[in-house]
């Protein structure tokens, strides 16, 4: 389904989030950081910009084009991009251990109850391959970005508003470590070059060029069964109530699952601020009471919320089939 691999290398720094209105007796820490953009980002630079070149049919654009992240990657090896570790894995710095399904609860097979995971990415060809193995391999890696804020006692009105004078403003940017990139796939190309892109319009170097990791490739054609992991983020439900799988008939029950907290997400639309909802955090792992038989690429738009159009088209819910120990 998703045929280029869309490489983001920002010029200077990110935005990452605006922190809230902050009194002088009151400068702690960061708030409401949120990086890197959602898939949606991408996909409106795409639109933004074909209005231009009109370079594709408005009509086959709005059809056909699927994007799907944030993933992120070395810039030696790009096609060999990090995707979320599964929850079911633990991988950290002292010791690993896994998440088994036995008599219908989950249970640690090292009996580690106590280990945090220190490592949140593992690159797409290692995909599949034991939480020992991932660590000696090296497969794995944390956030390649870091926060950096910017306090401002003075806003001009043009910008940034406050009541009282002596109100300040935290601004959350970030920093990429000079040897990454972040990732992002897409059904249409974009022609390289400087974009404004995310948050506040900082601008970035826009690459694109094909996928030609076949591993991967074979992965998103896989047919899910009863067990897979989200690599992006997950939405659910309607545009009222948010949902941890699913609300379609036609989707089978899930029966066990292994998340973290949900996450805030907002979609715009033709400009407009879509409403709020929360969103299953990638890395997460379902249990289906029934195999599916089919990839995500096949999975039916119905299955998916709507704003505007499916959010399939913002690649929600992105999976691949994972192994659970203790699952037929």
């Amino acid at each position: 389904m998703f045929k280029y691999l869309i490489t983001i290398n920002p010029l200077g720094l990110m935005y990452g989030s605006a922190g809230a209105f902050l009194s002088p007796e009151n400068l702690v820490g960061r708030s409401g950081a949120k990086f890197p953009p959602e898939a949606a980002t991408l996909s409106g630079l795409i639109f933004s910009v074909n209005k231009i070149t009109e370079k594709f049919p408005k009509n086959e654009l709005s059809a056909n084009l699927f994007v799907a992240g944030p993933f992120w990657a070395k810039l030696k090896d790009k096609q060999n991009f990090y995707i979320p570790i599964p929850w079911n894995k633990i991988i950290g710095k002292k010791a690993v251990d896994e998440w088994a399904l036995k008599d219908s609860q989950w249970q640690l097979e090292n009996k580690t109850e106590k280990l945090e995971p220190d490592y949140r990415w593992q690159s797409i060809n290692s995909w599949g391959i034991a939480p020992q193995t991932l660590k000696s391999n090296q497969s794995v890696a944390d956030n390649p970005w870091k926060y950096i804020s910017f306090l401002h006692p003075k806003i001009k009105t043009t910008e940034r508003s406050v009541e009282n004078s002596d109100g300040l403003f935290l601004e959350n940017s970030v920093q990429m470590s000079d040897d990454s990139c972040l990732v992002y796939l897409s059904t249409y190309p974009l022609e390289n070059g400087w974009y404004r892109f995310g948050g506040e319009n900082h601008i970035v170097e826009i690459e694109c060029e094909e996928i030609k990791n076949k591993k991967f490739l074979n992965l998103l054609n896989q047919p899910i069964k009863r067990t897979f992991a989200l690599i992006t983020p997950g939405i659910w439900g309607s545009n009222r109530l948010s949902h941890r799988h699913p609300q379609h008939e036609n989707f089978p029950e899930t029966v066990e699952m292994l998340t973290d907290k949900p996450l805030p997400y907002r979609y715009r639309a033709k400009g407009n601020l879509g409403r709020g909802r929360y969103a299953v955090p990638a890395g997460s792992v379902y249990v289906l009471a029934e195999p599916l038989n089919k990839p995500w690429c096949e999975w039916d738009e119905a299955w998916f919320p709507k704003e505007g159009y499916s959010l399939k088209h913002v690649g929600c819910g992105l999976c691949l089939p994972t192994e659970i120990k203790g699952v037929a």
